[in-house]
């Protein structure tokens, strides 16, 4: 991280992780669901692809791959996230309406595989080398209590980039339907090569949410969503397909706590 970035980021609770995956031998299916907000689209749009490897869990942008929805294209993403929640067929409600006009095109079940109201999450990754791709973090309200709950914590957004400098991430707060949030968003340039195994953080609840890559703070925000939140971790091909397939990026490991 940029030198300016000197203050030091909490340790980890010395209690063991309330979850916690190592991705050896894939996605947990205990905590994880491979569709990416499968509601909004159909299964086959939704569903990412990934593969165990020594490294870790490969997501990868296949050749074959479909957009997410046809009036997102060129967009394709493949996706981990901690639970599901929508309305019925035809209607608004649902996770992460994170784009206008969204309505329901399969309905999914409630299901809070891993959905903290505060806590810390630790994730090691490895971001995409191919431009056009990012990796990201996200937590996003479930919206199953309310549709107000649908604040979103960005731990990072990485564009690829080929080469080991020039990186940056995208770090804050993203309000969307929530009143009582603010969108607070910063792009912080990284002073490593984000294509190699780094550890990020993020820590919230009582009104505060810290951000940290490699135990140093990255932003600290004086607010914090405050409802059930589901963990996206997803790798995305923005734009028209090109250069060689399968485009990837790795997760090496997650370990989460919540918080009473």
């Amino acid at each position: 991280m940029m030198s300016r970035m000197r203050e030091l980021l909490p340790a980890a609770p010395a209690r063991p992780p309330d979850v916690e995956d190592d991705f050896a031998d894939g996605p947990d299916p205990a905590l994880w669901i491979d569709r990416y907000l499968e509601h909004w689209t159909t299964p086959d749009r939704a569903r990412g692809r990934h593969a165990a490897t020594p490294d870790g869990l490969a997501l990868r942008i296949e050749e074959d791959q479909p957009d997410w929805r046809p009036e997102d294209a060129p967009l394709r993403v493949s996706h981990l996230q901690t639970g599901s929640f929508s309305g019925p067929v035809g209607s608004t409600r649902g996770t992460h309406r994170h784009r206008p006009g969204l309505t329901v095109r399969t309905a999914v079940p409630l299901n809070l595989l891993w959905a903290p109201r505060a806590g810390r999450i630790d994730v090691v990754v490895s971001a995409s080398r191919a431009p056009g791709c990012m990796l990201a973090a996200w937590l996003v309200g479930t919206e199953h209590e309310s549709p107000r709950d649908s604040g979103e914590i960005c731990l990072f957004e990485i564009d690829g980039r080929q080469g080991t400098e020039g990186w940056t991430a995208r770090t804050g707060i993203k309000a969307h339907h929530d009143d009582r949030l603010t969108t607070e968003m910063i792009e912080t340039p990284l002073d490593f090569d984000a294509g190699a195994p780094h550890a990020w953080a993020v820590l919230w609840g009582d009104g505060e949410t810290v951000i940290g890559c490699d135990g140093r703070v990255v932003q600290r925000l004086q607010q914090s969503p405050g409802y059930p939140m589901f963990l996206m971790l997803d790798l995305f091909e923005i734009g028209p397909p090109g250069g060689s397939y399968p485009k990837t990026a790795f997760l090496h490991s997650m370990r989460g706590w919540r918080t009473a």
